[in-house]
């Protein structure tokens, strides 16, 4: 029954002296309530139960479906004080509330959530302790307009110790503080994480070093029904957790033509390689791996550089910012331009086998021992430093201004 309001007395104790009822408002024990008999030898009302003159109204109204989940409940009374308010989703979880001084009016303080059913059952009793008990159904509704968060890494990876937490939203963000707020990241062991907000769209969170190996990182998602701008929410509630692996950075020096790898403090590999050349410089700077491609196709024009090249199977391509550059194999080359000359439109070239099938090539031996999230920084290019927010490369950003990036 979608409404409903009774009305009746306490009925009188027991010959046995049960104890009467208790009122309970707001998830709190009241002091128990004086108990009025309806029907008993002496009464003034022979006749039953008296109607309360109490009148007990909720909003939401009874039945209703399209109710504002951002607007709270509220239950008040006339001609009597309330002693109950329950209100509980579909689950049974209980809405919490607080009760207006004197009983009048009850007002819930846990925001409600889109698209859920909900019920309240509520009691007030007039001056002659007589009840009245309203009961009303009511669901709220979905939101029109809704934002997501495309997040990275993905649950349950093993990462590097670069990889900062990435998150970019389908819709722009206008309150960044209402969102930021809702999204926790934690570490154990704990470190201080902090976001930054790239433009509108991205958010990304990182501490202040680079991860410690054997770190792991939780991410706490919120965003069901945070308005990210106006009449648009959040749909998202969940928790991803990924592990940072073992530390492996790269230096690749484009003066020395070399990359050299250092594991766990030591350095374990040292491979010759060709950079940009003096038109098609490579950016300086720390680059975090952020994918991995056993083979792919490198088209120029996809990087504004006309019809200068149109290659179908670079092998063992790693992705080092959004705008196209990476370390990757390179089979067309002689042997021996790398170590001697930079000669790419702005990738980092490593000496291969086409079709990506031979394990004993530089290439592949760096490509089978990086994962994603490991550094690699670039010296000596010639060119400036990579955009923070060209990959995920916000290690080029000082401590200060990464926090000064921050909306909370």
């Amino acid at each position: 029954m979608a409404e409903q309001q009774q009305n009746d007395a306490d009925p009188a104790p027991s010959a046995g002296g049960a104890p009467g009822r208790r009122a309970v408002v707001a998830g709190m024990v009241a002091a128990p309530v004086a108990l009025v008999a309806g029907c008993s030898g002496g009464s003034s009302h022979p006749s039953g139960p008296r109607t309360s003159a109490a009148v007990v109204t909720v909003t939401p109204g009874a039945g209703e479906l399209q109710a504002d989940f951002t607007q709270p409940v509220r239950v008040a009374v006339t001609g009597g004080t309330l002693t109950s308010v329950t209100v509980t989703d579909g689950a049974g979880h209980p809405v919490a509330g607080r009760l207006a001084p004197g009983g009048t009016g009850w007002t819930s303080t846990t925001r409600l959530s889109s698209g859920t059913a909900y019920k309240v059952s509520a009691v007030a009793t007039d001056a002659a302790k007589v009840r009245a008990v309203k009961e009303v159904a009511f669901t709220t509704a979905k939101p029109a307009k809704t934002f997501l968060g495309t997040y990275t890494p993905d649950s349950g990876t093993t990462v590097g110790v670069g990889m900062p937490v990435s998150l970019t939203f389908d819709q722009p963000i206008t309150d960044q503080a209402a969102v930021q707020k809702a999204i926790t990241v934690s570490s154990t062991p704990p470190v201080e994480i902090v976001g930054h907000w790239f433009g509108a769209n991205r958010l990304d969170f990182r501490p202040q070093e680079y991860w410690a190996p054997g770190t792991r990182v939780t991410v706490s998602l919120r965003l069901k029904d945070v308005e990210g701008a106006r009449g648009v929410f959040g749909t998202q509630s969940k928790d991803v957790a990924f592990t940072i692996g073992r530390s492996q950075t790269s230096v690749a020096d484009l003066a020395a033509h070399r990359l050299t790898v250092t594991r766990d403090g030591a350095v374990t590999q040292s491979w010759p390689i060709s950079g940009g050349s003096p038109l098609h410089t490579t950016w300086s700077g720390k680059m975090v791996i952020s994918e991995k491609l056993l083979q792919t196709r490198m088209n120029s024009e996809t990087v504004n550089l006309g019809g200068e090249y149109d290659i179908a199977d670079v092998p063992h391509a790693q992705r080092l910012t959004t705008s196209g550059t990476f370390v990757h194999g390179n089979y067309w080359s002689g042997e021996d331009v790398f170590g001697s000359e930079n000669t790419s439109h702005g990738c980092v070239g490593m000496h291969d086998a086409q079709g990506a099938d031979d394990p004993d090539t530089p290439a592949a031996q760096f490509y089978n021992t990086s994962i994603t999230g490991d550094v690699v920084e670039v010296v000596n290019s010639g060119d400036q430093t990579v955009s923070p927010s060209n990959g995920l490369n916000g290690w080029n950003m000082d401590w200060a201004s990464w926090k000064a990036g921050s909306a909370v």
